[in-house]
């Protein structure tokens, strides 16, 4: 597991980023990139509330240059999360309970309905099944422990779990061709993130980051993911292309 502190760039190995079409992903996108031979973005249509995340996702890797490939899997049938069943209320994001909360504060009562149940776990098993058939190296997903909303998957803890079980559960792994999970953006705040993304090139504009957005992609700009973002850009000093309706 890796943080954005390495500066360890495997230009003879390849990497596959989960790509959401949020402002996290194309970080990582981006920061993969720059440090790999291949970069293949993953990205799913899992029944999410909208979207227009994956029309961003598609046109992010499109602009990026990197191999695409969207997984259909409908996790809304399984209910329990508001970003999945239409019938639930997406709350408004409160910074206050959750901008700098520290990982091991999680409770119950603190993560919000929009964490989908194993949805990082899932994701995580096809992009490890798409790391073995692309003879990929590493698997880069964009969580982190600052900035975020509460969210079980998101903890270092659970990604170094994931990683010795991704090398127990694979030929690959079994074969001495070690899989890593990188997370660059781990000990990262948002604003550091978009200051990140900012050196790389990324185009922060083609993203889409609300829980809620429109069929024109526009954001809500009161949700969780919304308030994180508005708040990293004014942190940050740079300005917000959100496209709020």
């Amino acid at each position: 597991m890796t943080d954005s502190t390495s500066n360890t760039i495997d230009s003879a190995q390849n990497a596959v980023v989960l790509l959401s079409g949020g402002l996290d992903s194309v970080t990582c996108l981006y920061w993969a990139k720059a440090r790999y031979a291949s970069v293949t973005a993953v990205s799913f249509n899992y029944g999410q509330r909208h979207n227009s995340e994956l029309v961003a996702a598609k046109s992010i890797a499109q602009t990026a240059g990197v191999d695409h490939r969207v997984i259909d899997i409908d996790i809304a049938q399984l209910g329990g999360s508001s970003l999945t069943d239409h019938s639930m209320i997406v709350p408004d994001g409160d910074t206050d309970t959750f901008s700098h909360k520290n990982r091991d504060e999680i409770d119950n009562d603190a993560i919000p309905n929009t964490y989908v149940p194993a949805r990082n776990t899932i994701f995580l098993s096809y992009a490890l099944a798409v790391a073995e058939v692309t003879d990929a190296n590493h698997i880069v997903i964009g969580v982190s422990s600052v900035d975020y909303s509460g969210y079980p998957d998101c903890r270092p803890e659970y990604i170094a779990a994931f990683e010795t079980m991704a090398n127990l559960a694979t030929k690959a792994g079994v074969t001495g061709h070690h899989l890593s999970i990188q997370t660059p953006l781990q000990q990262l705040s948002k604003a550091q993130t978009i200051e990140l993304g900012l050196s790389l090139g990324v185009d922060y504009a083609q993203t889409i980051s609300c829980y809620q957005a429109d069929d024109q992609g526009r954001a809500c700009g009161v949700c969780d993911s919304c308030v994180l973002r508005r708040q990293g850009f004014a942190q940050a000093g740079a300005v917000d292309p959100t496209h709020y309706r």
